[in-house]
């Protein structure tokens, strides 16, 4: 049973996060929106997050506290869904945090266009070294997509950008999400096959130019600064689904393919630094031979044929990748690793560049 005076429902699983989700909560609470629940789910967390979140609630009867042994965020985020009460669900990461406007901008934008989906633009915060962070922007053009046909024409601009693989840049209208039952699935990766599931069979969405959401990247525990074992498997299966998406959809304009074909491209530049990575226990002889392995699949020349890279240092990377040159190649992704963890100011003024 929905609660009507609840516009929205923010769901944050916590772990391991004791340093940074007193600010999170925060910025929720700073929210000049009001009418929220906020339910956090304690995913059995060992140290002090879940005692952390209990004192906010005890000050705050908005915010709801659930402990739970450990599961993943996919079963945490699921648990709230079931007990939320908003009109809309907005997902929270517990080490990120949200600028002030936020849930009442994009509310009111849900309810001046009937929308099921709310996408925004947002940040994401590099630290850089001695406090510093590097701040990029991800934001495209206001738009409203009041069918699936001009949605999925122009979803590509949305991929593109980066705004459609995460949940935390969105407002989700809660009856959209139940009566599709539209979960996360319990995988390591979960956040963009629930968006897949999403954005599949949406009718209404609106799309505005404004950034609320800081997103911290490189806190030394962070899952995205570290090396990832299975992330080239996973970023082929990621790619499937992007492809088999598109095929439903029926969806095939030249935007579109190259959009994919791109960030195919791009992302397998990232699977082979992920080899190389000081954290990847391979030795030098298998790190090359994974990466040989790599270069073998045919998807290099399929997609390499109608990605059109936007900058001369990408066009660089993908010079031994499309050449299949397991030396070069290598070599390249120690290059990148080296600069990633020596300079990260200069990695990611080149990242953002490419």
């Amino acid at each position: 049973m929905k609660n009507n005076n609840i516009k929205v429902s923010i769901i944050m699983p916590v772990y391991k996060v004791e340093e940074y989700v007193g600010k999170a909560i925060e910025s929720i609470q700073a929210q000049t929106l009001t009418d929220w629940e906020f339910l956090i789910v304690d995913d059995g967390t060992p140290d002090r997050s879940g005692e952390i979140c209990d004192q906010y609630a005890a000050k705050d009867d908005r915010i709801k506290v659930i402990h739970k042994d450990n599961g993943g965020a996919p079963s945490a985020r699921n648990m709230a869904i079931e007990m939320a009460q908003g009109e809309y669900f907005y997902f929270l990461d517990s080490d990120d945090w949200a600028e002030p406007t936020m849930l009442e901008d994009m509310y009111k934008l849900a309810k001046r266009d009937n929308a099921q989906l709310i996408v925004a633009g947002f940040y994401i915060d590099t630290f850089i070294g001695n406090g510093q962070f590097m701040t990029d922007n991800y934001v495209v053009e206001d738009a409203v997509y009041p069918d699936k046909e001009s949605f999925r024409k122009n979803a590509y601009k949305l991929f593109d950008r980066n705004l459609l693989y995460t949940p935390w840049n969105k407002l989700f209208e809660a009856k959209y999400v139940m009566e599709n039952n539209l979960r996360f699935p319990t995988t390591f990766w979960d956040d963009f096959p629930f968006n897949i599931s999403v954005v599949r069979n949406v009718e209404r969405v609106t799309v505005t130019s404004k950034q609320y959401y800081h997103f911290l990247r490189a806190r030394t525990e962070s899952e995205t600064a570290a090396y990832r074992p299975g992330m080239y498997e996973k970023r082929e299966e990621e790619h499937g689904w992007m492809m088999d998406l598109y095929k439903e959809w029926k969806v095939n304009n030249p935007e579109s393919k190259e959009m994919i074909a791109r960030r195919y491209m791009e992302r397998f530049v990232g699977c082979v630094e992920n080899i190389t990575n000081p954290k990847c226990e391979l030795s030098k002889k298998e790190k090359k031979q994974e990466i040989k392995k790599m270069l073998q699949n045919p998807r290099i020349d399929e997609m390499g044929e109608v990605a059109k890279p936007r900058s001369f240092y990408m066009k660089l990377l993908l010079l031994p990748i499309k050449w299949h040159c397991t030396f070069l190649t290598y070599w390249e992704a120690k290059t990148i690793t080296y600069v990633k963890t020596k300079n990260t100011k200069l990695f990611t003024k080149l990242k953002v560049g490419r």
